[in-house]
């Protein structure tokens, strides 16, 4: 029987859907380095993180599953930076074009 959370009838594997979500998008990146097209590995990487951060701010915590880490406000802004960050440096580092 599986279990559940709260007083919904949902399974409690369906609270880990948006983590399956930023999970293939980083599993999608990894496939891109691997191809030797590092620059779009990191800007997917990226993008997955600023949708953990989407994620996480309109989530409740129980139903954020594993992106929730810390409190609401840290998570958001920790997934946010980083996320930023990645695309910065994928957009910006000139070493080859991004399209290939």
């Amino acid at each position: 029987m599986p279990s559940h959370r709260g007083s919904g009838t949902r399974p409690a594997y369906l609270e880990q859907v948006p983590f399956g979500i930023v999970l293939t998008l980083v599993a999608v990146a990894a496939v891109r380095v691997a191809q030797y097209h590092w620059r779009q590995g990191a800007a997917i990487v990226g993008g997955a993180l600023l949708i953990a951060a989407v994620f996480r701010a309109v989530l409740p915590s129980v139903r954020a599953g594993l992106l929730a880490i810390r409190g609401r406000p840290v998570d958001v802004l920790s997934y946010t930076g980083l996320g930023v960050l990645l695309l910065f440096l994928a957009f910006t580092i000139t070493d080859g074009p991004f399209g290939s």
